[in-house]
C-alpha cells in the first residue's frame, strides 16, 4: 500500500504544479494571447480545467485505493491512464520540437504510473 500512498502524493504534487506553475506559464499566457481564434482559445482553456479536474480525481482515486487496501482492476486502469498521459505528453513535445522533459506532465504522469504499476506487483 505504500506505493499507492506515493502515487497519491505524486498526484497531489502534480495537481499543484499544474495549477500554480502551469497556470502562470500556460493558462495565463493563453488567455492573454490574441493569436488564436476565440473558439480555439477558450476550448484550450476548457481543456486546461478538464486536466485540473482529472489530476484531482487521480489523487482522490489513488488515495481511496490506498485507504481501502487497493483494487487490482482500478489500479490497472489508473496506471494505464497515467502511462498514456505521460507518453502523450512526450509525443506532443517531440512533435513541437521540444524536449519531453521540458513538459512536467511527461515526468509527473510517468512517476505516478510507475508507482501505480509497482503497487500491482
Amino acid at each position: 500500500m505504500l506505493l499507492l500512498w506515493v502515487a497519491t502524493l505524486v498526484s497531489i504534487v502534480t495537481f499543484f504544479v499544474h495549477l500554480i506553475a502551469g497556470g502562470k506559464a500556460v493558462a495565463g499566457p493563453l488567455l492573454e494571447s490574441d493569436a488564436l481564434p476565440a473558439a480555439s482559445k477558450w476550448l484550450n482553456y476548457y481543456c486546461w480545467h478538464v486536466t485540473t479536474i482529472l489530476i484531482a480525481y487521480l489523487a482522490l482515486a489513488f488515495g481511496l485505493l490506498a485507504l481501502t487496501g487497493g483494487n487490482g482492476p482500478a489500479i490497472l486502469i489508473l496506471s494505464s491512464l497515467t502511462s498514456c498521459l505521460s507518453v502523450l505528453s512526450a509525443v506532443v513535445a517531440l512533435k513541437g520540437g521540444i524536449s519531453p522533459l521540458r513538459f512536467p506532465s511527461t515526468s509527473l504522469f510517468g512517476a505516478i504510473s510507475i508507482f501505480g504499476w509497482g503497487a500491482l506487483i
